[in-house]
């Protein structure tokens, strides 16, 4: 199984690290407030491939390839507690992985093989992003969440395509005002059979479904609340269709 993981990253690295608030300066974060034993000390993920039986076969320090300048914190109301924070990685066929950071607003693939970063995507392209996934033409599908923009002072969201032998926008889905589509956390989209998009706004339990042309033909709304009485929300961290097919084989394996 593969993991994601986190661990310190050696001070050295870390004071070479661009971007971040420090505690005194962001009294609550966007992970929380930090206590004072953390003061100076930075973390960052690693993957680690273990067998069923607890053994690791494999890792890979996110902080030994990243660059502490050209790969800094992009997000401004985050802590220098935390730097290449991974909020997805997807195993490709040839055993290549791709991982999304949120703090740097960068999604990377890694050579299983050889542990070298062999692309990359990273801000203006993105800011916050969520859920790269491959697509069956080679591009790659990505929630771009869009909290703190370098290149635009309006928060929105966007879904893209990418095209990785060139980093272009292929295909883009927002919202006209852009504002309208808006999940400052998680949130991912999914490429379905029809060539259609289906998009969930996370934040808002809105999930929708929209056509290459960026019309909306199928629109739910999650009418769920919970958690604290005082902070009741029906956010929605991901949403996925099946197909009947799929829903009986998941059934069989079961």
């Amino acid at each position: 199984m593969l993991l994601n993981c986190l661990g310190q990253v050696p001070r050295d690295i870390a004071a070479r690290v661009v971007g971040g608030a420090e505690d005194h300066e962001l009294s609550s974060g966007l992970y929380g407030h930090q206590p004072p034993a953390e003061a100076g000390r930075m973390y960052a993920d690693y993957l680690a491939e273990l067998t069923l039986s607890g053994k690791t076969v494999w890792e890979w320090r996110s902080w030994e390839h990243l660059d502490p300048a050209e790969d800094g914190i992009a997000e401004v109301q985050s802590l220098r507690t935390l730097w290449s924070m991974g909020n997805n990685v997807v195993e490709l066929a040839n055993g290549d992985l791709l991982v999304s950071y949120r703090p740097i607003s960068t999604v990377i693939r890694i050579d299983r093989a050889t542990g070298r970063i062999v692309w990359k995507l990273g801000p203006p392209t993105l800011a916050g992003q969520h859920a790269p996934t491959p697509l069956p033409n080679g591009n790659i599908l990505i929630f771009d969440n869009g909290v703190h923009r370098v290149d635009d002072p309006l928060p929105f969201s966007r879904v893209i395509e990418v095209d990785p032998a060139s980093n272009k926008i292929v295909w883009t889905y927002q919202d006209n005002p852009v504002s309208n589509f808006f999940t400052p956390r998680m949130g991912n989209a999914q490429r379905l059979t029809n060539g259609n998009t289906l998009i969930n706004e996370a934040s808002f339990g809105r999930f929708f479904e929209v056509t290459a042309r960026g019309e909306t033909v199928w629109e739910y709304v999650n009418p769920y609340f919970g958690g604290p009485a005082d902070a009741q929300t029906n956010i929605v961290f991901g949403a996925y269709r099946y197909t009947p097919e799929e829903i009986a084989a998941a059934r069989s394996a079961g």
